[in-house]
């Protein structure tokens, strides 16, 4: 079975620790289904596993990926749901202690075939690709959860998205601005942010520039390089929802302004499988489909991660089987 893995981890240079080659398939826990992957997306997950960061020694070779689309056995077209959760475990997956992604202790997407729970399968909506329902996992499904469980936002208000590029960016602007939101949106070049425009937003600016007034909620993925400005920005009692922190930690985090103006500060991972439910329903509805920045053939996989990895994707990079 053709397979991306991770062989070992490199901190610093994790495109070395990519193996694309014929790799045995590993036994699947009983019940689980087979999916034969037609389409799937990368994340920087992925890239995060090659560093070593979620994934021990103990538990390489390791398939990556942790989104796809394809076929179960009987031939019914699928979208994968990557969050594997506790079979025992009631309510919402995401806050289950023994959750996991496929990639982090069962073998990922990025393969020939891959083996789930079948409550992990969602049918693919009709006249869709593999490749719209692949790319519409971890990057919109984390959007979706950002925006709409936990800032709570309803139409008519304003909500800032740090960052004009990636997959989260593009999910936040698409989906907030067919759900009635103004969306505005700050990037680090003008070319980003008319690429954030095109997606619908109603206001771009530069990173950390002065806004025309303060935001109901923050979506915050950057972290240290717009954190003050994320504060700053909000009405008081407004929302700042983070989901990611790619230029790392603040150590400060603003306390102050956080306790004086009764600031909510929310965690946001993933999303569960009725959410991703629900966020495939309003896709279909409302014509949303991801940006898409490449596609590679599985066997050029080792391609698409450089591509991920380069920092210049707008989009998503998707690999197809």
């Amino acid at each position: 079975m053709l397979a991306a893995r991770a062989v070992r981890a490199s901190p610093d240079d994790p495109l070395s620790a990519l193996e694309v080659a014929d790799a045995p398939a590993a036994e699947p826990p009983a019940g689980w289904v087979r999916v034969a992957v037609r389409a799937a997306a990368l994340n920087r997950h992925d890239l995060w596993s090659l560093r070593g960061v979620g994934l021990p020694a103990e538990r390489l070779p390791m398939v990556l990926g942790c989104d796809a689309a394809g076929t179960t056995d009987d031939g019914a077209p699928v979208v994968v749901h990557a969050v594997v959760g506790d079979e025992d475990f009631r309510g919402d997956e995401t806050l289950d202690p023994r959750r996991t992604l496929l990639s982090e202790l069962h073998p990922g997407t990025l393969a020939e075939h891959v083996w789930v729970p079948r409550r992990n399968l969602l049918p693919l909506p009709a006249g869709w690709s593999f490749e719209r329902g692949a790319a519409l996992g971890t990057a919109w499904l984390t959007a979706y959860r950002m925006l709409f469980t936990q800032a709570r936002a309803v139409p008519g208000q304003t909500v800032l998205v740090q960052g004009a590029a990636g997959g989260v960016s593009n999910a936040l602007v698409a989906l907030g601005a067919a759900a009635g939101l103004r969306v505005w949106v700050t990037g680090r070049s003008p070319e980003r942010r008319a690429r954030a425009e095109a997606w619908g937003a109603a206001a771009t600016f530069a990173t950390g520039e002065r806004l025309p007034g303060r935001v109901d909620a923050v979506l915050e993925t950057v972290g240290r390089a717009t954190w003050e400005h994320s504060v700053r920005s909000l009405k008081p009692g407004g929302a700042l929802v983070v989901a990611g922190a790619t230029t790392g930690a603040d150590p400060s985090a603003m306390l102050q302004n956080v306790f004086f103006r009764q600031l909510r500060v929310l965690g946001s991972t993933m999303g569960t499988r009725e959410e991703f439910e629900r966020l495939l329903s309003f896709c279909a509805l409302a014509g949303l489909a991801a940006e898409v920045d490449s596609v590679h053939a599985l066997a050029d996989a080792r391609d698409a991660f450089a591509r991920l990895g380069s920092g210049e994707a707008v989009g998503k990079v998707l690999v197809t089987v």
